[in-house]
């Protein structure tokens, strides 16, 4: 397994001819903005770098740009991104590079855009612009006849809730077929579900304990070390439940509870994800602390009295055989001491032995996966170690890095993904639906914000959360 990310895999030729088609060029609507320039021409020129990139690109967007201006902001980019890039690599890269410039809302636009692709049989469409124009471009591309065999890739929010998020697939299917539609979030281009499930089901040793029958509880961590900083204006009306639990954490939790598919193809994975999200009950807001860092209300764009939580801790229950009873606590929040993402199971305590083995409060066992900045395993077991009269915790730790290397970053994964037609790692819409389904009750009843310093690990008040289960465990920190 590879650092930080998934792996990228070429398709068999076998393969190919039995699924999708690779893409034989790629629309980037939205070039000229933000998220271009700080991981798309990065992540793009990776891909050359790799050999997996063998298409056109075409950008498109408002501003009245050249070719030859796509490309020097795309050297820009990519300089200001990482090393510089390699002059052999990003010429091979440039040339691919063409764009087009109009109004997302004029049919003249979508009929250049159809000239540039020059007939290519399968396009790919990657939308790096605001969901509300979703439905507007989807539909120009349509009309232009450019969507019979395309797949179309959208960045998130997937929606703001339940209702929003059931309109906007409306919207869209109107023009296309769910399969055609990829929603896009790096986090699922990080080591995640199918690692996980790697993890959990190809060893006889970890599957039989991971239940209720060995777990106490489940902690899933997020924690970022940095704020909001100048991103008031877009944070403020999201908040951390909707940035990155009802997405990035719940894809965890699926990881981490879902049953093993039937098949390694997409749609089964996908069902089996589904099938995990119906079984977990609608969250509870008795169970739901917010709390919001001491200085958020001094950023601009954000409101003088805003409520807006950057952080969130809840529990949630899953009505399964394998986990009922056992609690999965989340939690996630800005300005928190590390930046770090885990996954931890917490072991039910061994007994009390009149042998002795037992002397004083020792951790529980513990399993804790870390996903990122970087990724690996710890196993915390109870051991007799020679510095002590009895038992005391050590930790067995494993690094991906130095077992697999260093691997593509999430954008290099999920792009390559949308390119060869891999869908595994893009979330279907009754997947959407049933995680706001879950966490809709905390957005209709959301309980006070609590503040908290910046630099601590949050409010008090989730300490609370997790009692009659020990307390929060870590996160793994590494130097």
């Amino acid at each position: 397994m590879a650092r930080g990310s998934g792996t990228i895999t070429a398709p068999s030729s076998k393969k190919a001819e039995a699924g999708p088609q690779a893409a034989d060029v790629l629309v980037v609507f939205g070039i000229t903005g933000d998220l271009a320039k700080v991981m798309t021409f990065r992540s793009l020129y990776q891909l050359e770098a790799r050999g997996l990139l063998d298409c056109p690109i075409v950008g498109v967007a408002v501003d009245d740009w050249t070719d030859e201006q796509l490309r020097e902001r795309a050297r820009s980019s990519i300089e200001q991104t990482g090393a510089p890039p390699e002059q052999a690599i990003f010429d091979r890269f440039a040339e691919r590079l063409s764009y087009v410039s109009g109004d997302f809302g004029d049919a003249s636009t979508y009929e250049r855009v159809a000239d540039a692709v020059n007939g290519a049989s399968t396009p790919v469409f990657y939308l790096e612009i605001p969901p509300f124009l979703f439905g507007g471009v989807v539909k120009g591309l349509a009309d232009a006849g450019l969507t019979e065999n395309a797949r179309i890739v959208v960045e998130k929010p997937f929606g703001h809730d339940l209702e929003s998020a059931g309109e906007l697939a409306d919207e869209i299917h109107q023009s296309i077929d769910e399969s055609q539609l990829y929603r896009i979030d790096h986090y699922l281009g990080k080591m995640g579900l199918e690692e996980i499930l790697h993890l959990r089901f190809a060893n006889s040793m970890l599957e039989p304990l991971w239940n209720r029958t060995h777990l106490e509880s489940v902690e899933i961590t997020m924690a970022e070390s940095f704020g909001v900083e100048d991103r008031g204006h877009f944070y403020d009306p999201v908040g951390a439940l909707r940035d990155v639990v009802v997405n990035h954490l719940m894809q965890v939790v699926a990881a981490a509870a879902m049953e093993l598919p039937s098949r390694r193809d997409p749609s089964a994975i996908k069902d089996a994800e589904v099938g995990l999200f119906h079984a977990v009950a609608d969250a509870d807001p008795k169970h739901y602390v917010r709390g919001q860092y001491e200085g958020y209300l001094d950023i601009d764009g954000v409101a003088q009295d805003s409520t807006t939580e950057t952080y969130a801790a809840l529990r949630l229950e899953i009505e399964s055989w394998r986990w009922a009873g056992v609690p999965f606590f989340i939690r996630t929040g800005k300005r928190m001491p590390t930046t770090q993402t885990e996954l931890r199971l917490v072991f039910k305590g061994a007994p009390k032995l009149s042998f002795g083995m037992r002397q004083g409060a020792e951790a529980p066992n513990q399993l804790v996966v870390r996903l990122d900045p970087s990724t690996g395993i710890r196993v915390i077991v109870n051991a007799h170690r020679a510095d002590t009269a009895g038992t005391s915790a050590i930790e067995l730790d494993m690094e991906f890095a130095e077992e697999g290397g260093e691997g593509p970053t999430p954008y290099e994964v999920l792009l390559h993904a949308a390119m060869v037609g891999d869908s595994t790692r893009f979330t279907r819409q009754d997947g959407v639906e049933e995680q706001w389904r879950i966490m809709q009750p905390l957005l209709d009843a959301p309980p006070p914000v609590h503040t908290y310093a910046a630099g601590s690990w949050g409010p008090e008040a989730a300490d609370k959360l997790v009692a009659g289960h020990g307390r929060w465990h870590g996160p793994w920190v590494t130097a």
